[in-house]
């Protein structure tokens, strides 16, 4: 968007937002300032940087109340595994796209005139916006808000981390961009033996992903692969949770 918005056009850019988020703003100034990017502010503190910042840690709350609330047979592990994928950058963003917010962003002209908006940027409008209703309109207002969007990537994440072989998927993957065959790597191994858990990393001919932990060899190789899989295709690794308390046991 241009630097200096047509009043008129900045109005419909507003109500746009409040009705793709089903949520009018009684501030449309704090509105404004969740839409407006550092590259257009004024000084960086006009930007939505802070509400970022708080936006984050009220999304990461409500989305582990409601893994709590659904899932009561999966252990801590299992549920922290889930909910970095979900709170992901690649995962907000994508919920900014397909909210459309692409189309309400205050951007300077540089990045404005790019066809493709940075992924962090997109991550970061949705972030900034729970900030922004949660300020606007309290926790029942906000939790509405992100319970509508996240409940779908939380059923949508559970389902494909049980519903794909991602050492299939990987080999595929490989193969077909020539990479080479995957192997795999114990990088690590704790708790008693009764209970142990697999840290265990993928390499591709010189390159190692992201490890992962799991409760045993084949889940940890699992998980490790669907690391390798996504940063293939740059994306956030979702299972690269450091220690042993990942394992979901």
């Amino acid at each position: 968007m241009a630097d200096q918005p047509d009043p008129a056009e900045l109005g419909d850019t507003l109500t746009f937002c409040e009705q793709t988020l089903q949520y009018q703003f009684r501030d449309r100034d704090l509105l404004l300032r969740c839409l407006t990017h550092a590259s257009v502010a004024r000084i960086r503190l006009d930007s939505n940087e802070r509400l970022e910042f708080l936006g984050d840690a009220i999304m990461g709350a409500i989305v582990c109340e409601q893994l709590f609330t659904m899932y009561q047979d999966k252990t801590e592990g299992e549920l922290t595994r889930i909910k970095s994928v979900v709170v992901s950058r690649t995962s907000c963003a994508k919920i900014s796209t397909d909210l459309g917010l692409d189309r309400c962003l205050q951007l300077g002209k540089g990045l404005a005139d790019h066809e493709t908006i940075p992924l962090s940027i997109m991550a970061a409008v949705f972030e900034s916006l729970v900030a922004g209703v949660y300020l606007d309109g309290g926790f029942d207002a906000v939790g509405t808000l992100v319970r509508r969007v996240m409940i779908p990537e939380i059923e949508r994440t559970v389902e494909t981390s049980h519903g794909k072989n991602y050492k299939s998927l990987l080999q595929q993957l490989s193969q077909k961009s020539n990479r080479g065959m995957p192997s795999y790597d114990l990088m690590d191994e704790k708790g008693p033996d009764h209970s142990k858990c697999f840290k265990i990393a993928v390499r591709i001919g010189g390159e190692t992903f992201a490890a992962a932990w799991g409760p045993n060899k084949k889940e940890a190789e699992q998980r490790a692969a669907e690391n390798a899989w996504c940063q293939i295709q740059a994306q956030e690794a979702p299972n690269a949770v450091e220690g042993p308390g990942a394992c979901g046991t």
